[in-house]
């Protein structure tokens, strides 16, 4: 694989966290905020897609590995220090606290449904398959190369997208096959080009001291404790109030619907183990009684954790039906005493 230096032309835009002319930077206008990747703990990384606008829009970074994919809109993005136009088909990988940010040309109080698919990974987890296979290290150069943001051809992008759009459902070992075929595809394409500098150096240890993303990494590790919303404004050195606006600001949400976010998506997670108890999975996330546990799981999955767990019970039990009849001449139905699953 060759990395073809970016010499795109810049653009302006209000939100830019600083714009490269001429060889020249302007003074930063910004620092990123720190966006918390939840991997389920049964799962190797997370593939999801999502709309626009939405609340993870913004100049951000996070430790983990991103491949982006734009699937409608048009508009500018922002990587490091460089700045280009999108339009669906822009096919980005960025590194490990990389800042980043594609924001959308639409209409005032436009809503699209899905603007982009997503994957993101960590290094240990490349870390750990190297170990078991050795052909792994073919993907070291494009993690490497990465660091700076690697832009692919509209040729991967359209190839990549039928494998992206397959991972948001699929499960168990399918998931590893597509995610060995879409780095395969990544490594072989044709020169992609680097975004930012050469100069251009991420910096999570200065961005991690900002107020927000200090208050952000100590909510992710303590979510499981009683979280006040006078202590993290105390531990930010405001008032409740001026809190209060700054949270929203960054995060495009309230610090309780931010907290209960986070913690129904934890308890998803344990849902899916099928271990642990309704009651006791509430109190293990962080909330203090099991109605309003219940309330905001209804609220956010727009169903009962009853019934979510059924859910994922049957969609567990209908691959395990495909799986028991793998290899056999004819279809799975209620009259085989299979049942049906549709």
């Amino acid at each position: 694989m060759e990395i073809e230096q970016g010499s795109a032309a810049a653009g302006t835009h209000e939100v830019a966290p600083r714009e490269r002319v001429d060889g020249l930077r302007r003074v930063r206008l910004a620092q990123p905020d720190l966006e918390l990747v939840a991997v389920p703990r049964d799962e190797s990384f997370k593939v999801w897609s999502h709309g626009y606008p939405y609340r993870t829009v913004r100049w951000h970074f996070h430790p983990e590995y991103e491949i982006h994919l734009i699937t409608a809109t048009t508009g500018k993005y922002f990587v490091g220090d460089y700045i280009g136009s999108f339009a669906p088909g822009n096919l980005v990988m960025v590194g490990s606290n990389l800042p980043h940010n594609w924001v959308s040309s639409v209409t005032p109080g436009e809503q699209v449904d899905e603007r982009c698919l997503v994957l993101q990974f960590d290094s240990a987890f490349i870390a750990r398959a190297t170990e078991v296979f050795p052909e792994f290290r073919r993907v070291a150069p494009l993690l490497d190369a990465s660091r700076w943001g690697l832009l692919f051809t509209p040729e991967t992008g359209a190839a990549a997208e039928p494998v992206l759009r397959e991972m948001l459902n699929a499960q168990g070992m399918r998931r590893i096959t597509l995610f060995i075929a879409l780095l395969e595809l990544l490594v072989q394409s044709a020169e992609p080009t680097m975004l930012a500098s050469d100069a251009y150096r991420a910096d999570p240890a200065r961005y991690a001291g900002t107020r927000i993303n200090h208050v952000l990494a100590f909510i992710g590790k303590n979510l499981s404790q009683e979280l006040r919303e006078t202590e993290l404004a105390a531990l930010a050195g405001q008032s409740v109030s001026a809190f209060s606006r700054y949270f929203r600001r960054h995060t495009g949400v309230s610090f309780v619907r931010y907290v209960n976010r986070l913690r129904i998506n934890l308890a998803c997670q344990l849902l899916m183990s099928g271990e642990v108890s309704i009651t006791d999975i509430c109190y293990q996330v962080g909330f203090n009684n099991l109605s309003n546990f219940n309330r905001q799981f209804l609220l956010l999955k727009e169903m009962s954790p009853t019934r979510w767990r059924a859910y994922q019970r049957l969609n567990a039990a209908s691959a395990e039906a495909v799986s028991t009849d793998a290899g056999t001449d004819f279809p799975h139905s209620a009259a085989q005493g299979v049942p049906a699953f549709g």
